[in-house]
């Protein structure tokens, strides 16, 4: 049986949303290693799911590869709409397991667009490909403007940038009980609502940041400087959301972020994504004590939750038949 295994990914936020410049878009991330996703699949005459939020995932899977049908089981999960990216891992995962349970072959890459994905950020194919951190080329402004291209009508972003992550760096993950981030119809009207107001001196200082902070440091391995250049990049982003998400980040990731970047322990902090996942950059040395701090930052902000630290991921999703 096709076991397909993968995992989360941060999304630290985009270089530019300006209609001024020639690429909209262009996601920076990075991918975890937990928490995962396990998908198994065999032939059937039907699409068959043991949970009902996958039965549409399959479906489309089915009717992209012109298969009769599917049986598919999710033996591990994470959290959708929670700013992990969720929805591509399973797209992605549930596509690789169904092809091998037909004898086929199939490229994540090409096949995405025809699910849905890729449409924005190329951070999460990227790391379904190969794990590790990510920059994208974003796409052609003239194709994506405020009304992007038909579903499906798009090529995903190109690599421009990819680097292991060092295996020693741990990200603390605090997932406070709160309402699921924006996805769907809501994510499209409020990214187009952003992208009409963007300030395109706001990518000009990302550019900068990018190329003189971010990239330098996961090149040399400067995990103080990383983290404190992904966390600057994250809140130069959620200057162009504050209008759609009530902040620079969506209540309460902005308690969070603040008592997270506040830990001796913790070199940067920001928000993945939509939301409302906020990450803090650590070291496997520190823990226990960054834990601690995640637990506290959810007291601080007076809200229940998960906390987590995880190690980097620098491999692509695995397949086991």
């Amino acid at each position: 049986m096709p076991t397909v295994t993968t995992a989360a990914r941060l999304h630290f936020g985009f270089q530019n949303l300006s209609l001024a410049h020639e690429r909209l878009y262009g996601g920076v991330g990075l991918a975890l290693d937990e928490p995962r996703l396990t998908v198994e699949a065999t032939r059937a005459d039907t699409v068959q799911c043991d949970d009902p939020a996958t039965e549409p995932y399959v479906q489309r899977v089915v009717d992209v590869l012109d298969v009769p049908g599917a049986a598919v089981s999710v033996e591990e999960r994470f959290p959708r709409h929670v700013g992990l990216g969720s929805g591509t891992q399973l797209s992605l995962a549930t596509l690789i397991a169904v092809v091998r349970a037909y004898d086929r072959t199939a490229d994540a890459r090409t096949y995405a667009p025809q699910l849905g994905r890729g449409g924005r950020s190329g951070v999460g194919v990227a790391a379904f490909e190969s794990g590790g951190f990510i920059v994208d080329g974003g796409h052609p402004t003239e194709r994506f403007t405020a009304e992007p291209p038909a579903e499906g009508d798009w090529d995903v972003p190109p690599v421009l940038a990819h680097h292991d992550v060092p295996a020693h760096w741990r990200f603390v993950i605090v997932i406070p009980d709160t309402d699921p981030g924006q996805s769907g119809a809501a994510e499209d009207q409020s990214m187009r609502q952003a992208v009409e107001r963007a300030d395109p001196g706001i990518a000009d200082e990302i550019s900068t940041l990018l190329t003189r902070r971010v990239l330098p440091a996961i090149a040399t391995r400067d995990h103080d400087d990383f983290g404190q250049a992904a966390a600057r990049l994250g809140r130069l982003n959620g200057a162009w959301y504050a209008d759609e998400q009530g902040g620079v980040y969506r209540p309460p990731a902005g308690a969070l972020v603040d008592s997270l970047a506040s830990a001796p322990v913790i070199s940067g902090a920001g928000q993945s994504s939509w939301g409302p996942t906020v990450w803090g950059l650590t070291t496997a040395d520190y823990e226990s004590e960054a834990r601690d701090a995640g637990v506290l930052a959810l007291d601080a902000a007076d809200v229940d939750g998960t906390v987590r630290v995880v190690a980097p991921r620098n491999t692509g999703a695995s397949l086991t038949e």
